[in-house]
């Protein structure tokens, strides 16, 4: 079995001086509400453990105050754990004495902020080399690797350009160029696209998306926005209060939410297209198969198999990848799923 890329383990960030004392009330069951009242610290992040593949997108959801942009810190020590280990490739990060940790953030990992952080008095290749620069690279390489990153995002004729003469769109993907010229293993990117109007905010998740596809860096994206997750994310977790309640893929989380604090996420969301066959299933027709020319995967796409049901007006098997059979769906069992989704909506 593959090793994770990023594997963090009891996690924990307290805000305070007697971090041991928070972790007991914490480990007695308290909330962060509660902690803070007996003690003034504040729970940043309360003994989180998960694991990010090599090449996924991992989208870090959660309201306000809920941890996810203090946990995404931890994972490169803009904010120093109080405790817990985070393996990167198997090293932990957690453990890097100052120096390491230095070389390491400018081999390894780039940051993507909301707030574009670009430098007014810098032209676009030079917001886009400014990492680059950082490490030490000469002036010809770092120019002719930013020079590349824009023609990636779409802004090489405008190099020369300064940030005030750019849209907020614009001025995104410049951020996103200078984290692409370093060339990083784990690209962190923190509510990087909220700042943007709604069609500038879906441009910049195909882009992102397209340069996944072409170069596969591992991700880990936080995110308020359900849609947005269920777009680009490969697994979502979902924080609250400092824990993270739950993770998953987009279908797990919506056909198996872990209470309702995830299930208000939905409200507003049309969730029926993350459905598939196997969700489908009429448990009047349990057990029954109906020929191999009235068969679909259960992976299939809700779409697929109302396609495919409706077309020849008669129920089809569902069978898993090991060809054993898991049920059938009718035209009343999709139409009863299909009113179900609605009514969340």
């Amino acid at each position: 079995m593959q090793q994770p890329k990023v594997s963090v383990r009891g996690l924990y960030k307290i805000f305070g001086d007697n971090i041991s004392e928070a972790q007991k009330l914490l480990a007695q069951g308290l909330g962060k509400d509660e902690v803070f009242s007996r003690t003034g610290h504040v729970v940043g992040v309360n003994n989180v453990s998960f694991d990010v593949a090599a090449g996924d997108i991992y989208v870090l959801m959660g309201l306000s105050g809920s941890g996810k942009s203090t946990l995404i810190r931890l994972i490169n020590r803009l904010v120093e754990p109080s405790s817990g280990s985070i393996n990167i490739d198997g090293e932990d990060i957690a453990r890097l004495p100052p120096h390491e940790l230095v070389k390491w953030r400018r081999r390894r990992v780039a940051m993507v902020f909301q707030s574009f952080a670009l430098m007014p008095h810098r032209s676009v290749l030079d917001n886009a080399a400014f990492g680059l620069e950082m490490a030490g690279v000469d002036r010809r390489t770092r120019e002719e690797r930013a020079m590349a990153v824009l023609g990636q995002v779409g802004l090489q004729t405008y190099a020369a350009k300064y940030p005030s003469q750019l849209s907020g769109g614009m001025q995104q993907r410049v951020g996103l160029a200078r984290a692409l010229a370093v060339d990083p293993d784990i690209l962190l990117m923190d509510e990087a696209f909220s700042a943007l109007d709604p069609l500038k905010r879906v441009e910049m998740q195909g882009l992102m998306l397209e340069l996944q596809r072409e170069h596969r860096r591992t991700v880990i994206f936080v995110s308020h926005d359900l849609e947005e997750a269920l777009r680009i994310g490969s697994r979502i977790g979902i924080m609250e209060g400092g824990n993270l309640v739950q993770e998953g893929t987009a279908h797990e989380i919506i056909t198996r939410p872990a209470n309702d604090y995830v299930r208000r996420f939905f409200k507003g969301v049309d969730t029926s297209r993350y459905l598939t066959a196997v969700d489908l299933l009429d448990s009047s027709l349990q057990g029954q198969s109906f020929g191999d020319h009235q068969r679909i995967a259960a992976s299939t796409p809700l779409p697929e198999a109302m396609k495919i049901v409706l077309g020849i007006d008669q129920p089809v098997s569902v069978f898993d990848d090991t060809n054993r059979l898991l049920g059938a769906i009718s035209a009343r069992s999709l139409l009863q799923k299909i009113a179900q989704e609605a009514r969340h909506v």
